[in-house]
């Protein structure tokens, strides 16, 4: 008798969103031999490949090509044998057939299901949004997508003046872009705090007296409640009784994740899609959900580095490298240059009685640094205007390790302090817009890397707000 030879059949995985979220898991999937085993499709709505959409105010503000944003072309895609659909829609999600139908009607079968359906700008309501034919008005915007990024630069062109209703990240980043494109632009914001989840007061009063230095006009504690105008957006009312003339706007009040598919489906939504600790969502052995769309112990991040966070695990998981792998939650922070100036936020910016808090400040220099300790470790951080420690911050936040009795040694440069960069495990994140770690650094300096502009060229690092330069600078001297 002959011996019969059974071939293992290719797993359909198929995910829906080619965001940041989605497009890195791919990637990382696909590091792990992903592709070996699964056929992989990928649904995107917007048209070309994958950009990363921290950048999208340097778009606006002409400092970048849409193509330099990019981070996964077309042509990658079809390189690692992956499918992508692109400025295609998925609709309907057939829980029962394992299927899903778009909105050009094709019907796609699958084993596996990864929603990243990220987020949509929130549109809060107040009166006035749309004119009498029932759409938008002219005037009105959101910035999410390249293609906002196209409409808004051309209508700021014509404008005379713009105004932003949001001073939180997404507002300033905003009105930065704004600025270039001739409009005289100011900011409004509902609390008396610029970026106010990020921010303490004495912070925020120095950003925005530093903003009012560039130009941008800063109206707080302005509860927006109608846009003016018939036809065209002429500006705006706040609950107060004020006014504010403007001939553009853009609402910059938040997001919003994108629910409504997985709802429809059956599956458990709350703010988000609910997923458990292996980013399974609730109730469904084969599908997952990550980024600014999953829900995960009653937290929803609105911030990319818990999104790769997250595409690691599932692909670790689904690659069979470390099938246990768990998602346990992610401590957030922030770091980025505002209009310019250079932030990092860490953990809360909020103290509770009982910790310690050490403060520097120093106005004329627009610098401002904030530690807040608990149990001599570090709870959260405030650098505005010199962000060379943040790193270093960073890593003491992240690994929960005791701070120095020495406390200024985390504020500058005095010795050598015992959690300097050069210490930094291989998996420690050095950059935050791309997600670049210190071993892939090393890695890449190892390999004949001598100069930071050659760092950023292999690896992007320092591509994107640029705050990390330092550190990259830190790991070439530490080889040195």
């Amino acid at each position: 008798m002959g011996s019969a030879t059974t071939v293992e059949m290719k797993q359909r995985l198929a995910i829906i969103g080619n965001g940041m979220a989605g497009a890195r898991f791919c990637a990382e999937l696909v590091a792990r031999g992903g592709a070996d085993r699964f056929d992989i499709t990928i649904f995107g709505e917007e048209p070309g490949g994958a950009y990363n959409r921290i950048l999208l105010s340097d778009v606006l503000n002409g400092s970048r090509e849409a193509g330099a944003i990019e981070t996964h072309s077309l042509d990658w895609f079809a390189r690692n044998n992956i499918t992508l659909r692109a400025g295609e829609k998925i609709t309907f999600i057939d829980r029962d057939e394992k299927t899903l139908t778009s909105d050009r009607g094709r019907i796609s079968h699958y084993d596996s299901l990864v929603l990243a359906t990220g987020s949509r700008a929130l549109v809060p309501p107040m009166d006035g949004l749309h004119s009498s034919d029932g759409e938008r008005k002219k005037g009105i915007f959101v910035l999410r997508t390249l293609a906002d990024c196209d409409r808004v630069a051309n209508y700021a062109r014509k404008a005379t003046r713009a105004v932003v209703v949001g001073g939180g990240l997404l507002g300033l980043e905003a009105a930065r872009g704004l600025m270039q494109h001739g409009a005289q632009v100011g900011v409004v914001h509902r609390s008396g705090c610029l970026m106010s989840a990020q921010l303490d007061q004495s912070s925020g009063d120095m950003l925005r007296h530093q903003m009012e230095m560039m130009g941008i006009n800063v109206h707080l504690n302005k509860a927006t409640t109608a846009i003016l105008g018939d036809e065209c957006a002429q500006g705006l009312a706040f609950r107060d009784g004020t006014e504010l003339r403007a001939d553009m706007v853009v609402l910059a009040c938040g997001i919003v994740p994108n629910i409504e598919l997985a709802r429809d489906a059956g599956f458990e939504v709350n703010k988000g899609i609910e997923v458990d600790d292996a980013l399974r969502v609730q109730g469904d052995e084969n599908t997952f959900a990550i980024g600014e769309c999953a829900e995960h112990q009653g937290q929803v991040y609105g911030l990319v580095a818990p999104a790769w966070e997250q595409a690691r695990v599932l692909a670790l998981r689904l690659s069979g490298h470390s099938p246990d792998a768990l998602y346990t939650g992610s401590k957030t922070s922030t770091k980025l240059k505002v209009m310019g100036v250079e932030l990092a936020s860490i953990g809360t910016p909020r103290e509770a009685e009982g910790d310690e808090v050490v403060t520097y400040a120093e106005p004329s220099k627009g610098r401002y640094k904030k530690l807040i300790i608990r149990d001599n470790r570090l709870k959260g951080a405030i650098l505005l205007g010199d962000v060379r420690k943040a790193a270093v911050l960073q890593q003491a936040f992240d690994r929960s390790t005791p701070l120095p009795d020495e406390r200024a040694t985390l504020f500058f440069d005095i010795g050598r302090a015992t959690n300097d960069i050069a210490d930094f495990p291989d998996d420690a994140t050095v950059c935050n817009c791309n997600g670049v770690s210190a071993g892939t650094l090393r890695a890449t300096i190892q390999e004949g890397a001598a100069s930071v502009e050659t760092l950023m060229a292999q690896t992007k690092a320092g591509t994107g707000c640029g705050t990390c330069k330092s550190s990259l600078k830190a790991l070439l001297a530490a080889k040195g």
